[in-house]
């Protein structure tokens, strides 16, 4: 697809449109942004786009193109150091080298996104996922340098996508992007998956599902577990924060009550959402929360940390939110003895990826009408 530009003229059907999505990384690696540029690609390969993903490799394991449900993924290896910067010498000449008649990008905090900025493309579309700071003194001291280029990104973009008010709101104060440029597009969830009880709710499980990284505050649920003997946590994902974990669970005694799972099939991660009966998401940094949804779509009530996109979940009832300011514990203490046992409703907020594809193409072929 890299290196085609069409002819001027109005778009008239969907297979018109060629898009080029760039992400740090793809499916079947796990996480908040990866969902999101697959689910959005898989859905407009089905409405007839043709989608193309350009990303990277650190593992050098994955094949280099593959098809995955009609969209075709094109990997470059890459220097990753903890799972962050995302560099590739040889993203970034792929994109230079050719031409793109749609690019989107993805996810300010890694390099991939500002690779595609310098590119030559005829509309460029950025989805910042941006929260503001990174989970280290060390990253948010690199963020402060990187500004200057990072603001480039959003300079180039045609129209910046936010998938939260509250993303949108960060990104006005620290990069003064005029409102013209702004779009709002909610992530997504796959409703349908959550339309049957596959089982019966286990008012004592507690579920978090999410990358292993400090900013999570899995530590906090950890803790928070020696004031709930009754209860026991399964803990879904992996990241470079799990053998702290680990060690903290063993030495306050509460590592038998843990269960680990790094990965599970989707039919399984539907099964523990549903089981759960609260789930946690002590985060510091969301644009959005694709778990969180995903679990109050299960009819599981939640607990987050304010300071967030998480907050626009909140509704005191079935999603409690946790100053972060107070002791974050025994806020997590109390919010779990008083939701256990509770069933969720749906906020209006949680969409199906359908919708959130569908406002995707419209705003591709808006920009491109206007730009001929």
């Amino acid at each position: 697809m890299g290196g085609r530009s069409r002819a001027s003229g109005g778009i008239r059907t969907l297979s018109d449109l060629e898009i080029t999505q760039v992400c740090h990384r793809y499916h079947p690696e796990i996480g908040g942004v990866e969902q999101h540029v697959q689910k959005i690609s898989e859905h407009l390969a089905e409405k007839g786009c043709r989608v193309e993903v350009l990303t990277t490799d650190p593992s050098g394991k994955l094949p280099k193109v593959e098809e995955i449900n009609s969209v075709t993924v094109r990997r470059f290896n890459s220097y990753a150091p903890q799972d962050s910067i995302f560099r590739s010498k040889s993203l970034r000449e792929y994109l230079r080298e050719n031409t793109f008649e749609i690019l989107h990008a993805h996810n300010y905090h890694a390099l991939p996104a500002l690779y595609a900025a310098e590119s030559r493309s005829r509309i460029f579309i950025f989805t910042p996922h941006y929260h503001g700071r990174s989970q280290s003194w060390i990253r948010n001291l690199m963020l402060y340098p990187y500004r200057i280029k990072g603001r480039r990104i959003f300079n180039r973009a045609d129209r910046i996508i936010c998938v939260s008010n509250h993303e949108k709101k960060m990104v006005k104060e620290d990069f003064r992007v005029p409102e013209e440029k702004f779009a709002v597009i909610l992530n997504g969830i796959d409703l349908s998956e959550f339309e049957k009880n596959l089982v019966e709710k286990d008012p004592k499980m507690l579920l978090f599902v999410g990358r292993l990284e400090e900013y999570k505050g899995v530590q906090h649920i950890i803790h928070a577990l020696t004031n709930l003997p009754a209860h026991h946590l399964t803990i879904i994902g992996r990241g470079v924060y799990e053998g702290k974990l680990m060690k903290l669970a063993e030495r306050l005694g509460v590592r038998e009550r843990i269960t680990w799972q790094q990965s599970v099939a989707r039919e399984d991660l539907i099964k523990a959402y549903q089981r759960a009966g609260v789930f946690l998401m002590p985060s510091q940094l969301e644009a959005y929360g694709i778990t969180t949804a995903e679990a109050l779509a299960a009819g599981t009530p939640c607990i987050v940390l304010r300071g967030s996109a998480l907050e626009e979940f909140i509704d005191n009832e079935t999603c409690i939110g946790i100053d972060p300011d107070k002791d974050i514990v025994r806020e997590l203490t109390d919010a779990v003895q008083q939701l256990s046992g509770m069933h969720a409703k749906r906020p209006e907020n949680v969409i199906d990826w359908s919708r959130v594809a569908e406002e995707t193409m419209k705003l591709y072929m808006d920009v491109y009408n206007r730009a001929i």
